[in-house]
């Protein structure tokens, strides 16, 4: 199969032809109908993640249509329409066992500890715990945009900040990750203030259901301004970037028992950020972390999108071809287009 492959860190990955995989007596093959790229794979791609082994597949939030299945698989067919969370879980350990896949001790995730779907097949270990079934409308451009950034969104607004109508959400950062958020949160009925400092994408926050933005390049305090229009602090903050800054400023702009999540990824030099942690004591605010989603919660997601109030469609920005990717992963920390860019001709 043809496949994007790096064997150093930082230097420029090449489109190469590898065996095509087989599956595990738990697992399936998928043929890769589209996948996403996303700021996790750069990191990967970096060096920041442990769990990689040169040379290298990156690629995790993908969809498509299951090839070969293994000798114990029980509930899919050859031919089924998939997707797959971009943590899957090992169906063994207590995490799993009390139905938190997402934080599973034994995890596996495809592009990071092994294989990823930059590539036209990629291997799923443990299908019947970890596949979703597509909707047969659903396209597969969209489907692969939720296994990362949506679905992560959708679990730390409604499952872990457990948004509720009428709040006041902030979202920091509107990459693929925040615009889901902005949508996902209005969806509920929350009121959203959204802060980037592009233009276009505050614009198209607004057009998700934002009802305030805030450009950052042009306002001298944030968490003042946020304050300010939600006329006490918000409810909700979500750091949809992964910065010292915009954590910072997702919990300085809390109100009273507000809730902070953690969604952009922080890693290297971005680890350890500043907490303004006297106010997190005086104000009684809880800090969570929202790190992908069961399998078995996309149903919930799923059955939103169906009824109209969720088109993660808008989402999705540039579709390229395989061979355009390489290029594409190693610019994706100098800017990040309008939408997610996904992989559509292989």
């Amino acid at each position: 199969m043809k496949a994007v492959l790096y064997e150093t860190f930082k230097e420029l990955p090449k489109l190469v032809t590898v065996e095509d995989p087989t599956p595990d007596p738990d697992g399936v093959v998928i043929k890769v109908e589209a996948t996403g790229l996303c700021r996790s794979d750069w990191h990967g791609w970096m060096g920041h993640d442990s769990d990689i082994v040169l040379p290298h597949v990156p690629g995790h939030e993908f969809a498509g249509v299951i090839v070969a299945l293994g000798k114990n698989v029980c509930n899919w067919t050859v031919g089924d329409r998939v997707t797959v969370p971009f943590i899957s879980g090992c169906g063994a350990c207590s995490e799993c066992h009390a139905g938190h896949q997402q934080v599973c001790h034994n995890q596996q995730q495809p592009g990071f500890t092994h294989w990823g779907s930059f590539a036209e097949y990629v291997g799923v270990r443990q299908a019947d715990l970890n596949l979703v079934a597509l909707p047969q409308e659903m396209d597969f451009a969209t489907a692969a945009s939720l296994g990362c950034r949506f679905a992560t969104s959708f679990r730390a607004v409604v499952d872990q900040a457990q948004t509720r109508a009428g709040q006041w959400v902030a979202v920091h950062g509107c990459g693929g990750v925040g615009l889901s958020a902005v949508m996902i949160a209005q969806a509920v009925g929350a009121n959203v203030i959204a802060i980037d400092i592009d233009d276009e994408k505050l614009n198209l926050a607004q057009e998700l259901g934002a009802v305030a933005t805030i450009n950052g390049a042009r306002v001298a305090d944030v968490p003042e301004a946020v304050i300010d229009l939600s006329r006490g602090g918000a409810h909700v903050s979500l750091d949809a970037l992964g910065h010292p800054l915009t954590c910072f400023n997702s919990i300085q702009n809390l109100r009273p028992r507000g809730k902070h999540v953690q969604v952009g990824l922080m890693l290297a030099e971005h680890s350890t950020p500043s907490v303004p942690m006297a106010k997190v004591i005086a104000k009684e605010l809880e800090i969570l972390g929202s790190h992908g989603m069961q399998a078995h919660r996309y149903d919930a997601m799923l059955d939103i999108i169906a009824s109209g109030k969720l088109d993660p469609r808008r989402l999705v920005g540039r579709e390229i071809s395989l061979d355009a990717a390489p290029s594409a992963l190693v610019k994706m920390d100098q800017f990040q287009s309008i939408g997610a860019t996904v992989i559509t001709t292989f």
